[in-house]
């Protein structure tokens, strides 16, 4: 069975194992997530279940997404996601998905979205070079340079490395490993590092390298 979960990422914290060695583990409240909707390749061109998490009020529900939740019959969330499974049949309408379903060893992917970090210019985006601040240099000292490609064909080429948007992207992280699972709780230690803030939503599944 395929295993596939939404959590909430809590922070990060350290463990120690048999022999007394420090394991960094990343902290996640994964799940309680309920199984709002299935995809067929007859129907939809592909396979996948989309799970749902986190309560939200019917108060705050849009029309389409009232009828998407009643026609499944669970309670409207304020997540969804798609996880494309080899095989869904496992998985039906309703079912609950629970931090049980993965165990100690267990190998996972995790995606999230990294931090925001607003508008940065070239040095901090990509790592250029500054310019020296002696005698000359002028105020340009952090400028990305010359962008120019002569008179011909007198543009920027699509794809320049140059000042903008950083982070607030998807990333994903393959091949961690689960330390320890509480399932009264719903807590799944992770193994290192996992992307986006504290608080940031992360989906979880089996590894595709395990």
């Amino acid at each position: 069975m395929q295993k596939a979960i939404i959590g909430k990422k809590l922070g990060m914290t350290q463990l120690f194992d048999e022999k007394g060695n420090i394991i960094p583990v990343t902290v996640v409240e994964a799940g309680p997530c309920v199984v709002s909707q299935k995809k067929t390749v007859e129907n939809d061109g592909y396979q996948a279940i989309q799970i749902g998490f986190g309560d939200l009020k019917a108060s705050k529900v849009n029309k389409p997404m009232k009828g998407h939740f009643a026609k499944g019959d669970v309670a409207p969330k304020k997540v969804l996601r798609e996880f494309r499974l080899e095989n869904i049949d496992t998985y039906n309408v309703g079912d609950i998905i629970k931090a049980e379903i993965f165990a100690e060893g267990d190998k996972v992917d995790v995606v999230g979205t990294s931090k925001g970090k607003g508008t940065a210019g070239a040095i901090k985006r990509w790592n250029f070079s500054r310019l020296k601040e002696s005698h000359g240099t002028g105020p340009v000292h952090r400028h990305a340079g010359s962008l120019g490609a002569c008179s011909s064909p007198s543009r920027v080429f699509k794809g320049k490395k140059l000042a903008g948007h950083l982070g607030a992207e998807r990333v994903t992280v393959q091949n961690l490993a689960v330390v320890r699972v509480d399932n009264e709780n719903n807590i799944i230690a992770i193994k290192g590092a996992i992307p986006g803030p504290k608080g940031g939503i992360i989906m979880i599944a089996d590894s595709v390298k395990a």
